[in-house]
């Protein structure tokens, strides 16, 4: 069983870590926290790169929830404005924010991962597709039985499909 890191046990972990981070020379962080440079250098090496990528992963989700917040507070300010273009009957404003709006909406679910934004390419209209049917299906016409088979896969039948 190996030796338990200095470091890690350390009453001033953090502070080391954060010199670490900050590059002060080995030495002067040795002599100030009362640590050998080797447990340093082993500290920096084996256990900082694994703090550093969960703090930059905290600092991500920290500005992904800043910039739903963003949006949030603009959605509210819309919100606001169509109710008072439609008490003071100011129709052009109010269409202006329903566009507004919508278009809130729409980048809220974007940014939680719940609006697709993918094109959809429905392959059975593909012409490219069609082209390629009507090839394999006239090079099996000698074939009826394997013909009327592909067919039938092609068509879903007998595949839970149709």
């Amino acid at each position: 069983m190996g030796r338990t890191c200095t470091i890690c046990r350390h009453e001033d972990r953090a502070e080391v870590e954060r010199a670490l981070v900050q590059r002060e020379p080995y030495r002067h962080i040795a002599t100030r926290y009362d640590v050998s440079t080797g447990a340093l250098q082993r500290h920096a090496r084996e256990h900082l790169p694994e703090l550093l990528a969960k703090a930059h992963e905290a600092e991500q989700a920290a500005r992904a929830d800043e910039l739903l917040m963003d949006v949030r507070r603009l959605q509210e300010k819309t919100l606001l404005t169509l109710q008072r273009a439609e008490a003071s009957g100011e129709w052009a404003v109010l269409l202006r924010a329903v566009r507004e709006a919508r278009e809130n909406i729409e980048l809220l679910a974007r940014l939680r991962g719940e609006l697709d934004m993918r094109p959809v390419i429905n392959l059975v209209l593909s012409p490219e597709w069609l082209e390629l049917r009507a090839l394999i299906v006239g090079a099996l016409e000698p074939h009826p039985e394997a013909r009327g088979a592909v067919l039938r896969a092609i068509e879903g039948e007998g595949n839970g499909r149709a």
